[in-house]
């Protein structure tokens, strides 16, 4: 077992550095990593954060520098089509020419409505060359929801996948581009509309490219809308400086190099496809491999043939992979890095992958759409020894845990997580009353329910709005749900209060399970073995379908407390 990592705190303490002012000096954090020079900056007008000194000053600059060093190295693998940097540079040289052609300029927004498909990955750098404002949005999004944010982002474009074409509101000030659907392998539900322009005759059609546009690292890259419980979603405001640290975080903290191929299993839209693989990868020069949709069987496949070194999964796609039953038949021996994020991993998965694939280690990691991807990630050689943390801070940024009063409590106590750093964004576009509720002197209160031990390990319990209270008990979803994943045969599991006149709530569990034989005795037995027994679930709904989740792999618990209480008004069922 490897010895755990020598850190004192998440945030600087004592009179040399205090929370306003960023994370402490790293070496302590990251001992034995090769990490880039930092040092104290202001940015965004009163902010005070650790930045690496030597850094790209835009997303686009990281892409220049791959293309500049390794021009003749994949850059870009989906399906059969590969295409090196020198080949993606002119791909992405086009399509800027051409979204010029059309008027689009520096700061304009241009809402990217498209699959994982090499034009996503054209279209994002497109946006970034001519120095716009790339605005991707989940292919699962319906019509409302792309009006909301073409009106709310002001977007002059929108690029969309064919077969999305009735999900796109007709917006006369809006330029429509859209990609044929053949390469999805999609079937059009709706032909474009009569004024939408092909993609293949924006680029025929353009001139020659303009330079690339000079940004300021501060200047917003990237728009990514939260996918909020309540109200409408916000725009968080992605700087060039926020994803520049995500990008340099990860490549230090995981040690990914140049010869990185990263799979991209999860949605291009999200911020874990966006930054944690597109442009990290870019950053490192390596090759992005990309995935429609996550299918196990064929992620193994693809794993295999293209000698996958690292890639971004939730736990349960790492689980449905050990379940194929060809699984030891896939070479992986090229898998180096597993990183995962969403939810927790039980041990025994983690277990079962050291043993089946020794070379490969496992990475859990932390973060939201305002933290530009990581917050937290798990030394690969401290998983599992600290199964139940999502980590270490990140080399320049800062975790504080504070209570309700804003009062930071001591290392181990629990309270709500403060992030700082400069990966934390901006602010949310236009949106002055979120600002206000959400940040404070820079610091993003994350709403999650947490705490920092005294080696710096920190961890999540749960969200604050979902932590159930029973009868005065108050109960973290997370401790049950690592219980119930614990048991063989559980592939799922999420817990939720549900409602009691007598108590307030009582522990209900959804769970997804690979056994028949399971059933809501045998799972509570096991939780009572381990959990006091206030925690136990009292009720268990078992599912043959996947939990619902949102694009970067959480949970989405308000769907299930709908479901539940849809099944309750329907009269008892279940367990």
């Amino acid at each position: 077992m490897p010895e755990p990592i020598p850190f004192r705190s998440a945030q600087p303490r004592g009179t040399d550095a205090s929370p306003s002012v960023g994370a402490p000096e790293t070496p302590g954090r990251w001992a034995g990593r090769t990490l880039p020079a930092t040092r104290l900056e202001t940015h965004y007008g009163d902010r005070v954060v650790r930045c690496y000194a030597e850094r790209p000053r835009s997303v686009w600059a990281m892409f220049a520098e791959a293309l500049g060093a390794r021009p003749e190295a994949q850059a870009l693998v989906v399906g059969e089509s590969r295409w090196t940097y020198a080949e993606a540079a002119g791909r992405i040289r086009a399509l800027a020419a051409g979204l010029a052609g059309r008027g689009i300029r520096g700061g304009d927004r241009v809402v990217l409505f498209l699959s994982n498909r090499p034009e996503f990955y054209f279209a994002y750098f497109a946006c970034q060359y001519l120095g716009a404002i790339a605005v991707p949005v989940s292919t699962r999004e319906q019509r409302a929801g792309v009006d909301y944010v073409l009106g709310q982002c002001g977007a002059s474009a929108i690029i969309h996948d064919e077969h999305l074409s009735v999900q796109v509101p007709d917006r006369p000030d809006v330029l429509r581009v859209w990609c044929p659907s053949a390469a999805t392998g999609g079937a059009a539900n709706e032909a474009p509309a009569a004024d939408a322009v092909p993609i293949a005759t924006l680029v025929e059609d353009a001139g020659a490219a303009p330079e690339p546009a000079g940004v300021d690292e501060e200047d917003t890259a990237t728009l990514l809308y939260t996918s909020g419980t309540t109200g409408k979603p916000k725009g968080a405001m992605l700087t060039h400086l926020g994803i520049v640290h995500s990008s340099m975080n990860l490549r230090a903290c995981l040690e990914l190099d140049q010869d990185t191929r990263s799979m991209l299993a999860v949605p291009a839209s999200h911020v874990t496809g966006l930054v944690a693989i597109i442009t990290t990868t870019v950053h490192c020069g390596g090759a992005v491999v990309m995935m429609p949709e996550f299918k196990a069987a064929d992620f193994l496949a693809l794993a295999a043939r293209e000698r996958i070194t690292f890639t971004v999964l939730v736990p349960a796609m790492y689980t449905l992979c050990l379940m194929q039953p060809d699984f030891d038949r896939h070479d992986l021996s090229a898998w180096r890095i597993g990183a995962y994020g969403g939810a927790p991993m039980a041990v025994a998965t983690i277990d079962e992958l050291a043993r089946r694939l020794p070379g490969m280690r496992l990475a859990n990691a932390y973060g939201a759409t305002e933290t530009t991807s990581p917050t937290t990630v798990m030394p690969p050689e401290a998983t599992r020894g600290h199964a139940d943390s999502v980590g270490l801070v990140v080399p320049n940024g800062a975790v504080a845990v504070f209570d309700d009063e804003g009062r930071e409590v001591a290392p181990g106590e629990t309270g709500e997580l403060w992030i700082s750093g400069p990966m934390v964004v901006r602010g949310y576009w236009e949106n002055p009353e979120a600002d206000a509720r959400e940040f404070s002197g820079g610091w993003w209160h994350s709403g999650d329910l947490g705490s920092v031990d005294a080696e710096g390990f920190v961890r999540v319990f749960d969200r604050k709005k979902d932590m159930i209270n029973r009868g005065g008990y108050k109960i973290f979803s997370v401790e049950v749900e690592n219980r119930l994943l614990a048991r063989p045969g559980v592939v799922e599991a999420a817990v939720i209060g549900a409602p009691c006149p007598v108590l307030g709530e009582r522990v209900h569990a959804f769970v997804v399970c690979a056994d028949p034989a399971l059933d809501g005795a045998a799972l509570r037995a096991w939780c009572a073995e381990a959990l006091a027994d206030y925690k136990v679930p009292e009720t268990v709904r078992f599912s043959a379908e996947p939990l619902p989740r949102n694009p970067n792999g959480k949970v989405l618990k308000r769907l299930l407390r709908e479901r539940l209480l849809a099944e309750l008004d329907a009269g008892p069922k279940g367990d």
